[in-house]
């Protein structure tokens, strides 16, 4: 199977236009991998490395720096609670202590079945709304309670039932 196919390469050499050295593409280009592959393994950051001539010493930096990168496979619905200040003081981590004990899951860990995983993050930027979550990366969940959270996990298992069949 091919690591990247033509239509991705040829954005990746678009990415790699805006910059002056192709070490600047490579946020970007690990973006790529995660939203394809769901994360970053060991093999796909030296393939990232040889695409853009860059060592695997360095990209391993910068996917074990930045929380964005999951450096293991995720569930099919990665729950992000935000335990940042204003998430923390409108109940941020009981929330996050509440879907854990839920989905009888620890942070980074996934669910036997591989449809969910959960993770404690910093600041997703909704101090105004807190508590929040995020869902794979896109979708936000603000002002959340335990019942609201009930719905949505209910909610997220079904659609991804419906998806499946």
């Amino acid at each position: 199977m091919e690591f990247f196919n033509e239509i991705e390469l040829k954005k990746i050499d678009e990415i790699k236009s805006h910059y002056p050295e192709s070490k600047a593409a490579l946020l970007p280009v690990l973006w790529m991998v995660q939203e394809k592959y769901g994360w970053i393994s060991e093999d796909s950051m030296k393939k990232v490395g040889d695409l853009l001539n860059i060592p695997y010493e360095h990209i391993l930096g910068v996917v074990t720096f930045y929380t964005m990168y999951n450096k293991k496979p995720v569930g099919k619905i990665h729950l992000q609670i935000c335990t940042n200040v204003s998430c923390m003081l409108r109940g941020g981590y009981e929330l996050f202590k509440y879907v854990s004990d839920k989905l009888g899951i620890k942070n980074k860990e996934v669910t036997a079945d591989g449809m969910f995983s959960v993770e404690e993050v910093e600041c997703l930027g909704s101090c105004a709304t807190a508590p929040m979550l995020q869902v794979n990366n896109q979708n936000f969940y603000e002002n959340l309670s335990q019942e609201k959270v009930d719905k949505l996990i209910d909610s997220l298992h079904s659609e991804q039932k419906v998806n499946n069949t």
